[in-house]
């Protein structure tokens, strides 16, 4: 659909990039936690038809997500296009140098660049920020006018805070736990409602990697869920919709044969060797979802407390530690991994394949982890995502494409890539 009187011939330029004005309904959807291996199991079980036509006839290829793998810091990246060093989230959980108080994510208030959602908007394109979890709300939505809200806490909107009242009727059902598939789903019935009354054309949503963190590839319950996104993708699809998938990050195993969580608990070792509270440990995955991950990911942060200390003796010894891959001084993290320096530990730290980091053993509750795999993200094991257009692409771009893709690069496929998009 063709905006009505406006002038689509000059891109929107948002954070150093040009955006085409959407000519159709344009839909982007962070498939949270979603390793490669779920879709392919899911195709190979026939259980996603709609997702199968996607990868066989539109664009299909594997992204790398920003570092480290983490839910906000990605989220944020796809919404405006950049790298954590331009729009300065590089996490879920800070410590704040100054203050030296840890600060959780839950608005947009760190966040340095606008998001493309806002810049359409502003211009009068119909826009939809829709996210699984509160936590991530007001970030998507900051300083946009339009529709804004959580899947958590759709019985509690109202139009003046998210630009729409009354959620759970517009979906038919009441806001889903948290803890649930249907936290996911919720999100993309709520999509396909705004699309279908005209209320939205240019639409974000963001699932929760529950079933992720549950489930592995392949598994019934795994497949059950790729199914039931797939007959939304199918309806939004049937809506004249350009649809783009990414994920914010993989998904690991990090439990032994046994089913015990593989955990390195760095500051216990840390106190051992250099002294108690000596080096502090961040663990940037935190958030108040802990049941998902225990707050252990495969990336943290090292900051120094004792300042005469050397630095270099800190990364010599948590370089020998065997379940470490990669132990970094701040400059060199922040150069390779696009990361800002500022909001930057002194070290960091991040784990061998299948390893989970902690801070020490008892600053972690692995007592609802009881019964399921310790299932995690947040190194580079987890970089790898899927990245899908419903639609072909231009050669020019396909060309471009084989040079490689970052999950932040999905908007501009989706605008500038599908011809009449």
């Amino acid at each position: 659909m063709t905006l009505a009187g406006q002038t689509t011939e000059v891109p929107l330029r948002i954070n150093g990039r040009s955006y085409r004005w959407p000519q159709r309904p344009a839909v982007v959807i962070c498939f949270d936690g979603c390793d490669p291996d779920y879709i392919d199991a899911a195709r190979a079980a026939g259980a996603v038809p709609v997702l199968d036509r996607m990868v066989q006839e539109g664009f299909s290829a594997i992204a790398l997500a920003a570092m480290p793998t983490f839910t906000n810091p990605n989220n944020i990246s796809i919404v405006t296009g950049v790298p954590p060093a331009v729009h300065g989230v590089s996490g879920n959980f800070y410590l704040d140098r100054e203050t030296g108080q840890t600060e959780m994510m839950t608005d947009g208030a760190s966040m340095r660049a606008p998001t493309i959602l806002a810049g359409f908007a502003r211009v009068g394109v119909r826009v939809a920020a829709i996210t699984a979890k509160d936590k991530l709300r007001k970030a998507l939505g900051r300083d946009l006018q339009g529709i804004s809200f959580s899947a958590e806490a759709a019985d509690a909107c109202i139009e003046a805070e998210h630009g729409i009242a009354d959620v759970t009727g517009l979906v038919g059902r009441p806001a889903p736990n948290p803890y649930s598939a249907d936290l996911s789903l919720f999100v993309l019935d709520a999509g396909v409602r705004l699309l279908e009354q005209g209320r939205a054309e240019l639409l974000y949503l963001s699932l929760s990697d529950y079933v992720q963190h549950m489930h592995a590839p392949g598994t019934p319950e795994a497949n059950a869920f790729m199914s039931a996104v797939d007959a939304r993708l199918a309806r939004l699809t049937a809506l004249g919709a350009v649809v783009g998938i990414v994920a914010d990050h993989g998904m690991s195993d990090m439990a032994g044969p046994d089913g015990v969580p593989n955990v390195l608990f760095l500051g216990d070792h840390l106190d051992a060797a250099f002294g108690t509270d000596a080096v502090r440990v961040i663990c940037p995955i935190t958030d108040p979802y802990v049941r998902h991950h225990g707050a252990l990911g495969g990336f943290v942060r090292l900051y120094v407390q004792d300042h005469g200390l050397d630095p270099g003796e800190i990364l010599a010894f948590v370089r020998a530690l065997p379940q470490v891959d990669q132990a970094l001084p701040q400059e060199e993290a922040c150069a390779r991994f696009a990361l800002p320096p500022d909001r930057e530990g002194d070290v960091v730290v991040i784990a061998s394949a299948g390893v989970a980091i902690g801070a020490r053993s008892g600053d972690h509750d692995l007592s609802q982890l009881a019964g399921t795999r310790l299932r995690s993200h947040g190194g580079l094991a987890e970089r790898s995502v899927p990245f899908i257009v419903s639609e072909q692409i231009s050669a020019a771009y396909a060309q471009a494409a084989q040079a490689g893709l970052n999950n932040y690069d999905i908007f501009d496929a989706v605008l500038n890539w599908v011809e009449g998009s």
